[in-house]
Formats: C-alpha cells, structure tokens, sequence
C-alpha cells in the first residue's frame, strides 16, 4: 500500500520532476556507457576473457539505449555533461588503473563499486519509475548482477595475489561512492528514492560481493567504512 501512495503521489510529467530527471536519467545513460568502455578496456587487459567481456559490454550498450529511451518517453533531455562531471573521479581512477595495468582495481571500480551502485539505484528506482522505464529497468537489473558475478568469480579465482591490492583499490574509491551519493540525493529524493534506501542497498551488495571474493565478515566491515563518515 506504501508503494502504491508514494507512486500515485509522482507527477512523472511536472516540470520538478523532469528536472530531475533529465540528471538522474544522464547519470544512468553514462553509467553504461562507462561500462561499456571499460569492460572493451579490460578485454585488453584480460585477453583470455576478451570474449566475454565484449558480450558484457554488448549488453551495457543495449541498456543505455534503453535509457535513452526512457528520456525520450518523457520527452526529457538528459543532462550528459553534468553525468559526465558525475563519474569523472571513478573514471579518471579507472584509466590511471588500467594505463598501470592493474586489471585488480580496475576490476574493483568496474565489476564491483559501479554494478553494485547500478544495482542499488535500479532496485530503488523500479516501484517509483513510470510504467515504461519500469519495464526496461527490471530486465536491465537481471543483466547487472551477471556482470557483478563476472569480477567476484575471477577476483575469487585469484584472491590472495589480489588482496592487498583490492584493499587498496577500495580505500581509493568507496569514498567516491558517497560523495556521489550525497551529491544525487535532492534529485534521487524527488524520483521517489531515499537516500538511506540506496546507501543500504548499495552496501547489502557491495558487502556480498567481497564475501564471495574471499573476505571475511570482519574484513567487509573495515572496507566498508571507508568515507562512510562523509554520507
């Protein structure tokens, strides 16, 4: 009954609204375009998964134009150069990465801190979206935690020799994810997604995915409360 009053409440073509939209509707069309560049990149730096990881990246592009989509139903246009700003530091830090060959923390940012920010805001966003963008996010979220099983099932393959480095990775870009977080909370609020929604969806997947890579309950705890201060 809750869901159905805070849905009912959405004017999803108020000019409030469409404001927002037209940055939280960016942010998930770059979102993909990111993974899509970054899973190509990868592919460089794993040649014997190459395959995959340009049918992964196939399957971002698919769902940006399923975005796009989304905006044009609205007749909304996306604001690409704030989403562009949005994900600069995660993307810089992922270029330093991969530039280093460090396909750890690449994978870290990529397979890990993004799918599960994308799962976050899909899960969260799915009751309040309008019934079009509904629909193309449900099938776009069952996609997205296969590309989160791809980095735990290869970081697992190869945790010890990639510990250290994927503590490191973490301490470098979990804080990134909060102040993105923060930065998106007035617009994520007027879609009708909390803020706390996220963060706890955020970290129930985040923490998952360190879990299945190899660490400890203890350890997942220490990693996630790195720039947990600044939410």
């Amino acid at each position: 009954m809750q869901e159905l009053a805070v849905r009912s409440e959405l004017d999803f073509n108020s000019e409030t609204y469409k404001d927002a939209y037209s940055r939280i509707n960016a942010i998930v069309i770059e979102g993909e375009q990111e993974a899509y560049e970054n899973y190509i990149d990868m592919g460089e730096l794993l040649p014997g998964d190459k395959d995959e990881l340009i049918r992964l990246s196939k399957m971002e592009n698919r769902h940006k134009k399923g975005f796009q989509a989304c905006g044009k139903n609205l007749k909304v246009t996306p604001d690409m150069d704030y989403a562009e700003r949005f994900f600069s530091q995660l993307h810089g830090n992922f270029q330093t990465a991969k530039a280093e060959g460090k396909i750890v923390t690449c994978l870290l940012i990529q397979s890990l801190i993004i799918e599960a920010f994308a799962i976050a805001a899909y899960n969260i966003y799915i009751p309040v979206a309008d019934p079009f963008a509904r629909k193309i996010t449900e099938n776009v979220v069952k996609d997205e935690y296969s590309h989160l099983n791809f980095g735990e099932v290869w970081l697992k393959e190869n945790f010890e020799a990639s510990k250290a480095e994927l503590e490191q990775a973490n301490k470098e870009n979990l804080p990134i994810v909060w102040q993105m977080l923060n930065e998106v909370e007035d617009d994520a609020e007027i879609l009708g997604m909390e803020k706390e929604a996220l963060v706890e969806d955020f970290m129930i997947s985040y923490g998952e995915a360190l879990g299945n890579i190899g660490f400890s309950t203890r350890e997942i705890m220490k990693m996630s409360a790195h720039g947990l201060a600044a939410v």
